[in-house]
This record gives structure tokens, C-alpha cells and sequence, in this order.
């Protein structure tokens, strides 16, 4: 019990005003993993037609009733719930009483004991109250009823929430409801103007104030130390509100980076007695759009780095608690993110909250997506939205809609109720001097660079639907988006993927098709492969990690990406490492040095050197690492870097003596080499390997190698042997040229060397082979990971060792990270793990692919594929060149450079691949 009333504590404390003198109680839970039973029924779908219990806060259909439906789809009828609550109202004689609701989906009446409360509310985000001081029975229980309609009888909130929109759509009391008891004078609200400079405005919104009574104001430290003296104002009862003022010197800025809290304690006070006083949070900052420049915080440029972020958990749909809302901060920190959009409604106050304390840049939005709020509901709805989130100092930009769901005539309603006069935007437009188009490829954005005048930042790009966009494409699109002089970055499409689980259908996870798996992170958080490539497009501490080799001196140029972080406020460490063999059962790294180094003192906006104090003996690792460390001590990004050469780890390969001589016969049309007792079998129509035999196992690998995606014929198959070895060889012809080589040398693994020439565009270049995939378990491999690539998605994987059993995990659809097949980069050797008999791939060459079988294919894919690149058709690849992927909404090819197609010239591309079945 002491646990959950610390815990309500703590909700109650969020960025809204904590209210010293003000009772509050609550009469649901307080958000998914505290909650409360009321009395429920449900008129239509699933357990309707009678009265059992429900958890509030909740969405009814998680709770096994009603019907599930998602935005696109065209809602017929209504789903209504019927609330029941019974509470005990204290000796509140001479207060007022007032019951909230923080959200609740859609129309909402509310009667205490028989009598309704105000007015049916109408729309679904939004905080909305009554006065229900004159229908409580003091000191006795009170029943409260509250009726709930999935579908407004306002048609336009039903296109600006449900008809239109392209996210689920729930019903029910969502969010917390609680009473609040004051003082028959007191403080509705207050709103906060605290600009970089130190000065301070607040505006008081009192109510019932009395001739001579004082409204008074003190800034405090966030750990509430007085700064500087009250200053206050005496009540004028006539005037709507009392505007007061005051000064900091040189106060702590608020920032994403460096994210400065201060707190106001407000009271109203006569000669006798303070009457009531509340505290709100705030930050000192000033945030400017300048006209044909730039997007600035205290007057410094910044550049946003953010996602589109549904309020969303499987289990509980739209209510969340403290802790998802701290895991989603986190992430997109993580993420090297400094901004969010609200897509596409308010969110719970304390995700604002968290954004506020942990520092990030916040779009907030008004509902509309696609159609709008009719002007009469529009009025109340963005008032409840500005009133209630006027002071985080996170909300940079008020989003008026969104896709074409703007009601212009709410336009300058925001200004009414926010001393700070925050720019309006239209998301997906040109207004108010901003960009925010949607969904741009890459030409616009190289236009925009050179021709654009309005401040760009397209507030959805890069659309991540199963594994496509995100980080796909995305280190084009930001090279070019840094050098727009009028640029203010922009929100990646989406945060995570928006799949339920579905009590009607055995906890099934249901993204609606591919409306919904459009995230960077799984719904329930899981990182995909382009968190780590965000992360490293989007580093303040920006390097391009060029390879190193013999005459590497330790010197990395390092750039600051910051806007208010100095480099020397960052640290940075360093490791040498060496990794264990393909036949050794660990993939643990040995650290053979490890150390620190200074950071430059380089500004924002400045590039400089980073010096490492390398070992002398520094050649005889594996691969270097090194970490940056922000101001908060948190990891920023680890890059890394092979030292030694494919070909070089390969040589650490011990022979294995042996006395046994090689064989090799004919049989049919199989040509069967021994070697060091191993069999391998050739087709001589082909040129083929067929499989691999060792006593008592067979091995499936068969079909190759085979130049990939190329139709070629065998022109000649010779095999002779040559000294102690014995040498198989093939010549194909055709659409290309492809010559392999097999050397067979006793106690040595199999040699393949293998030249080719080809022309034209090609969506991957190489050789594969067949191995059947119900064969296969696992895969060890030294080179990036631990996630596959895309020829457009290379960045964020770590030179490594790295080992992951078989999935067949679709990105978005069904969940299993890191996904088993696909591209990885930069492989050295690969260990196949199957049921027959491990074996061991090595490649002398630099810079190799390899395909680990083919993704399956997603239930709901587009027409036009964008999001499912092309493979070779087999199962095992070493490639030279790889596929990219595209988007939701554009194919690869207009995505930027990295996306285009491979082309080949005729140059002859030669390899060497080793293969070891001992194991």
C-alpha cells in the first residue's frame, strides 16, 4: 500500500500544477499496472448485454469486450459502455469539488447521484472537469455513472479521430479520474513565460478572489531553495487573470541537452492565512522559428532529431504508466534523438513530464487526421490541450491537425491560452514559414537544399514499415538535410510498431495488416536494426569511420553535432580486442588494451581531431573500439574497426597433419574427391558441388556456387591432380563469365577461388550455394552485427563476434531480434550450425556479404514491394554487392545514392573462399 501511494504521489506531481492545499483522490487506478474495478457493461460485441467489473483506466476492447477497430476501417453502429462507481465523499464543507478525467474514447456523460455533472464531452485525448461541488452528498457514499460512446454523436469528431485515422481506435475511460477539493478560493491554473534571458511572467487564473487578498509568486530550485524574493500582485476580483512578474540572473537553461528545471510556488494569501498555493515546473528557455533561417533555442540553432510517437502498449492500448513512458524517453535518447512528435493527439501529461526532465523537443498535436474537428468543438478541444501542456518547457511547436486535418479558423486559439506564443504548424505544409512536408525522396530534399526558403523539417519521413525506411536511406537524406541553411531536421515515421494483442484471438499480436508495424522499436520495445544506424546518423559526436590499416596513427577527425555541448564535456575510451577462433565454443572478446583518451575542445558546430594512445604493439588485434560518453556520462555511440585483414585471420587456421593422400574417382556422373577422409561430390553436367560426406554424415550443401541472379551455362569441368593436392575446375558462360577453382590439400580446409564478369544493373553480385533451411539452427560469424544490413542501411553494426540461432522473424509482423535472415556485412567466416554437422566458411576477401537465406515474406507486403528486396534464389550467398530497401510509400531507386541499383561494368571480380568440415 505504501508502494501505490507514493506512487500516486508521484503521478499527481507530473509537470500539471501539484497543489498544496488541494485534496485530490483518486476514484480509478492511476495507469495500467494500478488500477481500479468499477461496476461495466458493454451494450454490443464481446460479454455485452450485463453487468460484471473493468479495470479503470483501460480500453474496453483489452479487457475482452467489444469490438476491435482500426482507423481505416469504416465504423457502423456504436459500442457504448455503462460505468458504475461507488466513492466516499469526505467533510468538504466550504470547497469546491471538482471530478477529471484525463482521457476517456469518445462521448462521455457523467451524472453523480442521478444528476449529470456538465455538458457530454466530446473528443477522446483530451483533460476535461465539472463542478460537481453541489451534487456530492458530504460525508456519505456517492454513486457516480458515467456513459461511454465509442462514436461521437459529433460526426466531426468521428472523421478527426476514427474514420479517418490511421491508428487503432478504442473506447473507454482511458486515463485516471480523480476528484479535486480546493478552497472556495483558489488557483484554476496557471501559465508559465520564462525566457532565456531570466525574465519570468505567470500568469494566475483565480477563482472567487476578494478585495485585498494577494496573489504572490517564488521561484525555486527544482529542489525547492528559494531564488531571489515573493514577488506578488493584489487581487483585482474584476480581471479574468493576474499577470505577474519577476527575474532570474543567469538562470540554468532548459535544453534537450542540458535539460534545467525550476518550480514556482503560487499562493493567494490575505493578512491572516494563505488560502491556497500550487507549484509548477518550468524551464528558463526561449525557442524561435526565424523567418527564412532556422529553428533556435535560446539562440542557438537546432537541428531536431525525432520520431512519431502513438501512445500505445500490446496489452493495455492506450493506457500506459510512468515506466513506458520512461522506457520511450530512454530509447529515443538512446536513439541520439532530441525531439518528438505527438502522433496524433495529446499524450498522457507525464510523458511530457519525462520529456521535460530528461530533455526533449516536443511537437504537440491537436487530433485531425486527414478531416478535422468542426470549429465549435475545435474551440473547447484546443483550449483543454493548451491549458493543460502550456508549461513543459519540451513543447517547442503547437500542431494544428495533421494531413489536410486543419480547421484554420483554430489557428489562433493556441495564442489565447500560451503567454509564450509557440509557433502553429500544419504537419505535411507549407505555413506559418515552415516546411513540414511528408514522405519527400531524396531529389526533393537536394531542391529544398538549394531552392527552399521556408524552415524545413518534414515532420514524418523515412516511413518504416516492416524493415524498410527508418534508418534505410537515412544516411543520404541527413548529409543532405544538414546543408538546407534554412533545415530544422525532422521525425522519422514511426517510433514503434502499433500491434495489439488481441483477446479475441488467443493473444494473437495484430497490426492490421501493414497499417501499423511501422517502427523503429517492436510494440514492445524491441529494437530492430535501425535503432543502431539512427543512433549513428544521429550522434552529436559525429565520426565517419573510414578503415584503418598498417599506417593508422590513432588520429580520428571527430565533428560536434551538438548545439550546447562543448566536446570536452564528453569522454571517450578505447579497447583493443581479439576474438576467439570459429572452433572455439565462446564468441566472448579478449580485451588486449583498453584506454581513455581527452576530448578536443572543439564548440558546436566545429570539427577537430581525437588522438588515441595505441599500444605500439597495436597491429596484433582484431578490432578497435571506441566509445563516446556525453555530459550525462551515457554511452553517445561505439565505433569500431577490423585491424586485421580477412586473409590474415585466416592464416591463424592450423594445418592438420596428415599422412592420407587425396582420392578422387568417378561415379556416374558424380565426380567424389577424398580428402583427409572427407567426400565431396561433384555433378560433372553442372560443375556443382552436390553434397559433402563424412563418416556417418551428410552434408546438404549443394547447387553452387552459382553466379547469383545470372543465367549461365557450364562451358568446361576439369579435375587432375596436381602434385599432393587436387584441383576441380569449371568455366561458365552466358549473360556473364564465371570461373571457379576447388584446391583440395591434405589437412587443409577446401580452397574455392572463383572470378567473374558481368555487366549491367544488378540488385546483388556473388556466389551462393543450396542448404536446406530446415536444416539449419544457427549461425556464428565474425564481421558486423548483430543485425542484417541493407546496401542502404549500413551504418550502427559493431565489428564483432556474433552467434544467433535460426528465426524466421518478419520485422514488424512477428517479433524475434535480431532476424536470422538476411544481408550481414564485413563477414570473415561464418560457422553454419546445422542438424548434420557444423561447418566453417572463411573468405580472404575484404568487405564480404553474406546471405543467410531468404526473409519470408510479410502476410501483408505492398503491391509494389517496396519493402521486400531481392535475393539470389538460394540459400547461402558471398556476395559483393547487396540489395537496398525502400519505403511504405517509395521503391529504393528514389531514396538517394546508397538505394541505387548495382551496376557492373565487365571488370573481373575475383575471390577466395575457404570451407572446413572437420568440425
Amino acid at each position: 500500500m505504501k508502494k501505490i501511494i507514493l506512487q500516486l504521489l508521484f503521478t499527481i506531481a507530473g509537470s500539471a500544477a501539484f497543489c498544496q492545499g488541494t485534496t485530490v483522490k483518486y476514484l480509478s487506478g492511476t495507469d495500467k499496472d494500478h488500477t481500479a474495478q468499477w461496476d461495466f457493461y458493454c451494450i454490443a460485441g464481446r460479454n455485452s448485454g450485463k453487468w460484471t467489473k473493468i479495470a479503470v483506466p483501460s480500453n474496453w476492447e483489452l479487457q475482452g469486450f467489444g469490438t476491435y477497430n482500426y482507423g481505416h476501417d469504416k465504423i457502423k453502429g456504436n459500442e457504448q459502455g455503462l460505468y458504475k462507481h461507488e466513492f466516499f465523499a469526505g467533510n468538504w464543507s466550504n470547497k469546491k469539488i471538482f471530478i477529471v478525467f484525463e482521457g476517456s474514447m469518445t462521448d462521455t456523460r457523467v451524472t453523480i447521484n442521478g444528476k449529470q455533472a456538465g455538458p457530454v464531452h466530446q473528443g477522446s485525448f483530451y483533460r476535461f472537469k465539472y463542478d460537481i461541488t453541489n451534487l456530492v452528498n458530504p460525508n456519505s457514499k456517492n454513486l457516480l455513472e458515467v456513459t461511454v460512446d465509442k462514436t461521437s454523436a459529433n460526426s466531426s469528431v468521428n472523421d478527426a479521430e476514427r474514420r479517418n485515422s490511421d491508428f487503432w481506435v478504442f473506447g473507454g475511460i482511458y486515463r485516471p479520474v480523480y476528484l479535486e477539493v480546493v478552497p472556495g478560493t483558489f488557483i484554476d491554473r496557471v501559465a508559465v513565460n520564462a525566457k532565456a534571458d531570466g525574465s519570468f511572467l505567470l500568469d494566475v487564473y483565480p477563482q472567487n478572489l476578494k478585495p485585498g487578498e494577494i496573489v504572490e509568486g517564488q521561484i525555486q530550485t527544482f529542489n525547492g531553495k528559494n531564488i531571489g524574493k515573493p514577488f506578488s500582485i493584489t487581487a483585482d476580483p474584476a480581471q479574468g487573470y493576474l499577470t505577474l512578474k519577476s527575474s532570474v540572473q543567469k538562470p540554468l537553461l532548459w535544453s534537450a541537452e542540458f535539460p534545467n528545471l525550476y518550480q514556482v510556488v503560487v499562493t493567494i494569501k490575505n493578512k491572516q492565512q494563505v488560502i491556497h498555493r500550487v507549484k509548477q515546473k518550468f524551464g528558463f528557455r526561449t525557442v524561435e522559428l526565424r523567418a527564412n533561417d532556422g529553428f533556435y533555442v535560446n539562440g542557438a540553432r537546432v537541428i531536431m532529431k525525432g520520431s512519431n510517437r502513438h501512445s500505445f502498449w500490446p496489452e493495455t492500448g492506450r493506457t500506459l504508466s510512468h515506466n513506458v513512458h520512461l522506457l520511450d524517453v530512454s530509447l529515443m535518447k538512446q536513439m541520439n534523438m532530441n525531439a518528438v512528435r505527438m502522433s496524433h493527439y495529446p499524450p498522457d501529461r507525464d510523458f511530457l513530464a519525462v520529456c521535460d526532465s530528461l530533455g526533449l523537443y516536443v511537437l504537440d498535436e491537436l487530433t485531425g487526421w486527414q478531416a478535422k474537428y468542426d470549429t465549435i468543438v475545435g474551440h473547447k478541444l484546443v483550449k483543454e490541450l493548451v491549458v493543460r501542456d502550456v508549461n513543459h518547457p519540451s513543447i517547442v511547436f503547437w500542431d494544428n491537425g495533421n494531413e489536410g486535418g486543419f480547421n484554420r479558423a483554430l489557428d489562433n486559439d493556441y495564442a489565447l491560452y500560451d503567454p509564450q506564443k509557440r509557433t502553429v504548424i500544419h504537419p505535411w505544409e507549407k505555413f506559418n514559414g515552415t516546411n513540414t512536408k511528408h514522405y519527400p525522396d531524396y531529389n526533393y530534399i537536394v531542391n529544398e537544399v538549394a531552392n527552399g526558403q521556408e524552415v524545413f523539417f518534414p515532420t514524418e519521413f523515412m516511413h518504416g514499415l516492416y524493415d524498410g525506411g527508418a534508418g534505410a536511406a537515412l544516411d543520404d537524406f541527413w548529409s543532405q538535410m544538414l546543408k538546407n541553411p534554412h533545415g530544422a531536421g525532422g521525425f522519422i515515421w514511426a517510433f514503434l510498431d502499433e500491434a495489439v494483442i488481441r483477446t479475441d484471438k488467443n493473444g494473437a499480436y495484430d497490426s492490421d495488416g501493414n497499417h501499423a508495424p511501422d517502427g523503429i522499436v517492436g510494440p514492445h520495445r524491441e529494437k530492430e536494426g535501425s535503432f543502431y544506424t539512427i543512433k549513428e546518423i544521429w550522434s552529436p559526436v559525429y565520426i565517419d569511420p573510414k578503415p584503418i590499416d598498417n599506417n593508422f596513427d590513432g588520429k580520428i577527425i571527430v565533428e560536434n553535432r551538438y548545439s550546447f555541448t562543448n566536446l570536452n564535456q564528453c569522454t571517450f575510451s578505447w579497447k583493443l580486442v581479439n576474438f576467439p577462433s570459429a572452433n572455439e565454443n565462446t564468441t566472448a572478446a579478449i580485451v588486449k588494451a583498453s584506454g581513455s583518451t581527452a576530448a578536443p575542445n572543439l564548440k558546436p558546430g566545429s570539427a577537430g581531431m581525437l588522438k588515441l594512445a595505441l599500444p605500439a604493439s597495436w597491429r596484433n588485434s582484431n578490432a578497435l573500439y571506441l566509445t563516446a560518453y556525453g555530459p550525462d556520462k551515457k554511452e553517445v555511440f561505439t565505433w569500431s574497426w577490423a585491424i586485421k585483414s580477412p586473409e590474415a585471420i585466416r592464416k591463424t587456421i592450423k594445418p592438420s597433419p596428415t599422412s592420407l593422400a587425396i582420392k578422387a574417382e568417378e561415379q556416374n556422373q558424380s565426380l567424389v574427391v577424398n580428402c583427409d577422409g572427407i567426400k565431396y561430390y561433384f555433378d560433372k553436367t553442372t560443375g556443382y558441388i552436390q553434397h559433402v560426406a563424412k563418416p556417418g554424415k551428410d552434408i546438404s550443401l549443394s547447387g553452387g556456387p552459382v553466379l547469383a541472379g545470372v543465367n549461365t551455362t557450364l562451358k568446361s569441368f576439369v579435375y587432375k591432380a596436381v602434385e599432393r593436392q587436387y584441383v576441380v575446375e569449371a568455366q561458365y558462360q552466358g549473360a556473364a563469365t564465371l570461373h571457379i577453382k576447388w584446391t583440395f590439400a591434405p589437412g587443409q580446409p577446401v580452397k574455392l577461388e572463383y572470378s567473374y564478369a558481368q555487366q549491367g544493373d544488378a540488385d546483388f553480385m556473388g556466389i551462393t550455394f543450396n542448404y536446406p533451411e530446415d536444416k539449419i539452427t544457427g549461425m556464428k560469424w565474425l564481421g558486423r552485427g548483430p543485425y542484417r544490413v541493407w546496401k542502404n542501411r549500413m551504418r550502427g553494426q559493431q565489428f564483432g563476434l556474433w552467434h544467433k540461432a535460426y528465426n524466421n522473424a518478419i520485422t514488424g509482423e512477428t517479433w524475434g531480434y535480431p532476424e536470422f535472415k538476411g544481408y550481414h556485412a564485413e563477414v570473415n567466416w561464418v560457422v553454419i550450425e546445422n542438424k548434420e554437422s557444423p561447418f566453417t566458411v572463411y573468405t580472404d576477401d575484404k568487405n564480404m556479404f553474406l546471405q543467410m537465406l531468404r526473409p519470408a515474406k510479410e502476410k501483408d507486403a505492398l503491391q509494389n514491394n517496396n519493402v521486400e528486396p531481392s535475393f539470389p534464389d538460394a540459400s547461402i550467398g558471398f556476395l559483393n554487392a547487396i540489395s537496398p530497401i525502400g519505403t511504405k510509400f517509395q521503391a529504393a531507386k528514389v531514396m538517394g545514392p546508397q538505394s541505387q541499383t548495382n551496376h557492373a561494368n565487365g571488370e573481373q571480380i575475383n575471390g577466395t573462399l575457404w570451407f572446413d568440415f572437420t568440425h
